[in-house]
């Protein structure tokens, strides 16, 4: 009985030693537990502490001004161990957890810009109500990257084609501060190939310096009819505003887009409608103008996918690289910042019992709790922002899908990972003599 005393007021000295919170808590946590046990054999202490076995006593003292005559089990709060080394540094703690959560931010935003840009502008290509598309060689399946180089006659040439309804020449124009694509069209044979115009207020443009916009970007730039708004360095009126979904955000006269292009006769595509089949319809303009890229609308929309485009798959690993990179690096320094503050108290766990494996699952587990908290953070405020964009910036869509959800988590817990496997190590190594002895 006598040992088992001598060691209980040896664990109480112990106590008084460590500077940190985490071993206070521990010892602590013991006595209320009451688990007194003879802490002569390191194994004791270890399955006291981490619950791998009941502890019990019948060991009568004062401790801490506690009676420990009770007789205990249950197991150890380990998430009360870890939260309480979180909690003691709660800026260096909520310092990566917003890290962690700018790293899910930036692969879900840019990701999820990217796939809704796309898959946006996909819908509206589909909203024309073509069923062809008809453009130049080795042209950019992204329209706004489009040039006028077809002669506008060669829509006279599909137009003789059997099966072929409707053609509708198009000059396409990108405004380069905003990136907002411009449509050059002939009203009426546009207008009769989409089934017509919705108009929201106005009419259509009937002189050269007028141009039509649709609801979206109405609401974001606060247009109305009769608004002024400059083009492609170009004073327009706006004469009517459209439901979205015909392609571009703004249609101007043809005549004025080739004249800003300097492509007289020339535009940049034709929007064909099949009066039947229109694979077959496809095979008879591909062998008839076998010089153009000529994609039925259906192919053309299943690319509109950013998982099916080779040329954003780069943009989007360096976005996750870029992603990971940050995580590993905070939690790294932080880690390793919290690392060399906890020396003493390594040191004393280790003394007391605690095995390199002990200490390192300890570490990597307070990693893991912020990790937790950060994903969760980050997918909260990227959700936030994507509400916010709607309303502010219609014309920007997000796309969040379940898929990069579990993605960007799986990447936050990666990367923390990554960060804190060289400090947890390092922790396991130290000498228990020399941590005691670090100031």
């Amino acid at each position: 009985m006598s040992a088992r005393l001598l060691n209980c007021r040896k664990l109480r000295c112990a106590a008084a030693l460590i500077s940190t919170n985490l071993s206070t808590l521990v010892l602590k946590t013991l006595h209320r537990r009451n688990i007194c046990y003879d802490f002569r054999h390191a194994a004791c202490l270890r399955r006291a502490a981490f619950a791998l076995t009941p502890a019990k006593s019948e060991c009568y003292s004062t401790f801490w001004s506690l009676p420990m005559n009770e007789t205990c089990e249950g197991p150890f709060s380990l998430f009360q161990m870890f939260w309480g080394s979180i909690t003691v540094r709660p800026l260096r703690s909520f310092l990566s957890v917003i890290a962690i959560a700018i790293q899910v931010i930036l692969v879900l935003m840019i990701v999820g810009l990217t796939s809704g840009v796309v898959s946006e502008w996909g819908k509206r290509v589909e909203g024309v109500g073509a069923d062809i598309l008809v453009q130049p060689p080795n042209s950019s399946i992204f329209f706004a990257f489009s040039s006028a180089v077809m002669p506008e006659s060669l829509g006279d040439q599909i137009a003789s084609v059997k099966n072929v309804d409707e053609v509708a020449p198009t000059v396409i124009l990108t405004e380069p501060k905003s990136l907002v694509v411009v449509y050059g069209i002939d009203y009426h044979r546009f207008n009769a190939l989409s089934k017509g115009f919705l108009f929201r207020d106005g009419r259509p443009f009937e002189s050269p310096d007028e141009v039509i916009a649709d609801d979206i970007i109405a609401q974001t730039r606060h247009l109305k009819v009769g608004s002024k708004i400059t083009l492609l360095n170009h004073q327009f009126t706006v004469s009517g505003i459209v439901a979205h979904g015909k392609g571009a955000r703004f249609f101007i006269p043809i005549r004025t887009a080739q004249e800003i292009a300097g492509a007289e006769k020339r535009v940049s595509m034709f929007y064909v409608r099949s009066k039947g089949d229109t694979e077959a319809t496809r095979a008879q303009l591909a062998e008839l103008f076998p010089q153009y890229s000529i994609r039925s609308l259906a192919e053309y929309v299943a690319l509109m996918n950013s998982s099916n485009l080779p040329q954003l798959r780069p943009f989007t690993r360096a976005m996750v690289a870029l992603g990971i990179l940050i995580s590993f690096l905070v939690v790294l320094l932080n880690m390793h910042t919290m690392v060399m503050e906890r020396t003493r108290e390594v040191g004393i766990l280790k003394a007391l019992g605690f095995s390199r494996f002990d200490i390192v699952r300890m570490l990597l587990t307070e990693t893991f709790i912020l990790a937790f908290f950060g994903t969760v953070l980050g997918i909260g405020l990227a959700f936030l922002t994507q509400i916010v964009l709607k309303q502010t910036k219609p014309d920007l869509p997000v796309l969040i899908t379940a898929s990069w959800i579990f993605a960007a988590a799986a990447l936050a817990l990666i990367g923390a990972s990554a960060g804190a496997l060289y400090p947890a190590f390092r922790a396991a190594t130290y000498d228990p003599v020399l941590a005691l002895a670090y100031e």
